[in-house]
């Protein structure tokens, strides 16, 4: 294993967004140098203020822009993931998941680079339910395969939660525009949500490597998982519970949450889709304690939850409002 303390080149993909804006954070108070990779400069906006942290506008689906971008790199991050493609093929999902990780795989190895950081999620194989689970087992199975010298980890959280999150402020937005009714498709499925900090800091400590040479595919597979198992519909309530909200649920039967879904496949941005309610299909819970293993003591909801849903956390915001206004 390399010095822990040295400063890192590392280059993240797919780092604009709710876990990479934790990561990056991290990454620039340790002192390494990042850069970023992004479609469109704007949605960088806040990492651009960050010292140490390089921007720059790429589309990474082209090898070229790939090895250009890896040049002088110690470390790849690839964060790119999508929850619903454009159409219903499953090409959007192999695009933006199992392509891309071949293309960082052949651009590594061009340039060098001595480690790759691969998110995946709880549940990818080729033979999973949704093409969501499968394009990201494929992209593993790619990994494995054609790393060779590259060192390489692969971290697979359940739903990750945390302040700016796509899932209790969602379920909270819409718990608050319905007064509290939410029609719900799956709710017995199990998740074990996983703080955002936690699954950044799991990141940060395989940096500088992890298992040793020739360690089978297994030992460089990290399961991410908080304390809490939690159904979908118990996740929903607690979120309501801390937003101070009321949770009318409606549990919806399979073949009404079938037709749910093929309606929703159909909206605009895909609130819902036929490929959600197939992942929903399996329990999200990890079977080995990949944080653990890590070194990091997972946190619970009920720790996070009130610091940005609850009413003390309402209360801070407005009071630095009132503060500002009264400048």
């Amino acid at each position: 294993m390399n010095n822990p303390a040295k400063i890192l080149n590392v280059c993240v993909l797919g780092g604009t967004g709710f876990i990479g804006t934790e990561l990056i954070a991290r990454l620039n108070a340790a002192g390494h140098r990042v850069r970023v990779l992004t479609r469109k400069l704007a949605a960088a906006s806040h990492l651009r203020v960050l010292p140490g942290v390089e921007v720059s506008v790429a589309n990474v689906h082209a090898p070229a822009v790939l090895v250009a971008a890896f040049a002088g790199i110690d470390v790849v991050i690839n964060l790119v993931g999508i929850l619903n493609e454009s159409g219903r093929s499953g090409a959007g999902f192999r695009r933006a998941h199992t392509e891309l990780a071949a293309s960082i795989v052949t651009a590594a190895h061009a340039t060098r680079v001595k480690r790759l950081l691969q998110m995946s999620s709880l549940g990818a194989r080729i033979d999973g339910p949704s093409h969501y689970l499968r394009s990201r087992g494929a992209a593993e199975q790619h990994i494995d395969a054609h790393a060779g010298r590259l060192d390489y980890h692969i971290f697979r959280p359940s739903v990750v939660f945390g302040d700016g999150d796509s899932l209790t402020n969602r379920f909270a937005s819409l718990l608050r525009l319905s007064g509290g009714w939410l029609p719900l498709a799956k709710p017995d499925t199990r998740f074990a949500p996983v703080y955002v900090g936690d699954v950044a800091e799991a990141f940060v400590r395989c940096l500088h490597g992890g298992p040793v040479d020739g360690a089978p595919p297994d030992a460089r597979r990290y399961q991410l998982c908080g304390p809490d198992i939690l159904s979908l519909e118990q996740l929903v309530r607690l979120t309501a519970n801390y937003a101070a909200l009321p949770s009318h649920i409606l549990r919806l039967p399979d073949f009404v949450a079938r037709i749910q879904a093929a309606v929703m496949d159909f909206v605009p941005g895909k609130p819902f889709s036929t490929d959600n309610y197939r992942s929903l299909s399996e329990d999200s819970v990890c079977s080995s304690g990949g944080l653990l293993r890590l070194g990091i003591r997972p946190r619970s909801m009920a720790a996070v939850l009130p610091t940005y849903l609850g009413s003390a956390s309402r209360e801070s915001r407005l009071d630095a409002a009132r503060r500002r206004a009264g400048r």
